[in-house]
């Protein structure tokens, strides 16, 4: 009995790291949106022609960085790895400003809707793969695909913008809803028979991490697609 008190006590601060590390994410890309918009930064990603060719470095670096930290996140320190969270969120809310700048535009209140709706669905969806005793592993396969597809999209629509206009554009942002609602499901179920898999705390706390950079991707994904829904002409 004792024994299993220690390990609920040991997920309880697997699960709080995550979601402090998580939240923290989510924290520094709003303070990085901020920051970009108030002051000359936002300039420098924009020009008379559209994005500028920094804002397109800053994108794929990013995307390149996510890459990267979860090949090599369990051969990292967990603080380098948090560290390198922590750059990630930043690049996110930089190259999230053009979104928000639309949504300021059309409605400041779609941006605290679309949090709303966001957090909400992925306060459910985490509690869902955390309880659920059925297994999700039959979605892995299907959501890296949809993930795929969403990503090729989304560089189609920098060459040809149009491609997300009218209804095929509303269909893209509703199935990237879905596709990281429930990846969010996919990823707690994950972390959690990986917490009792691992033995040794340095890997539970790189897991830890990693499991942070998953959670905020589907977060952060979620919010972008809900904003584009709710800002759609």
């Amino acid at each position: 009995m004792q024994m299993k008190k220690t390990n609920n006590g040991g997920m309880d601060l697997y699960l709080k790291r995550i979601f402090a590390l998580m939240f923290g994410a989510v924290g520094l890309t709003a303070v990085a949106s901020f920051l970009t918009m108030a002051t000359p930064l936002w300039t420098v990603l924009f020009t008379a022609n559209g994005l500028s060719g920094l804002y397109y470095v800053l994108l794929f670096g990013g995307l390149a960085l996510s890459i990267w930290a979860q090949v090599r996140v369990f051969s990292m320190k967990p603080s380098s790895a948090a560290w390198l969270l922590a750059l990630y969120a930043v690049l996110i809310g930089i190259t999230m400003t053009p979104l928000l700048l639309v949504a300021i535009t059309n409605n400041p209140l779609t941006i605290l809707a679309a949090f709303i709706i966001a957090a909400v669905m992925f306060a459910c969806m985490a509690l869902f793969g955390y309880k659920t005793v059925k297994n999700l592993s039959f979605l892995g396969t299907f959501l890296f695909i949809g993930m795929i597809g969403l990503i090729l999209v989304g560089i189609a629509s920098f060459i040809w913008p149009v491609i997300l206009g009218g209804t095929f554009g509303t269909i893209v942002c509703l199935i990237g809803v879905l596709v990281f609602a429930l990846f969010t499901a996919y990823d707690m179920q994950n972390l959690k028979h990986a917490y009792a898999a691992l033995g040794d705390d340095r890997q539970k706390n790189q897991l830890a991490v990693l499991g942070a950079l998953h959670l905020y991707i589907s977060f952060v994904a979620m919010f972008q697609y809900v904003l584009s829904l709710l800002n759609r002409d």
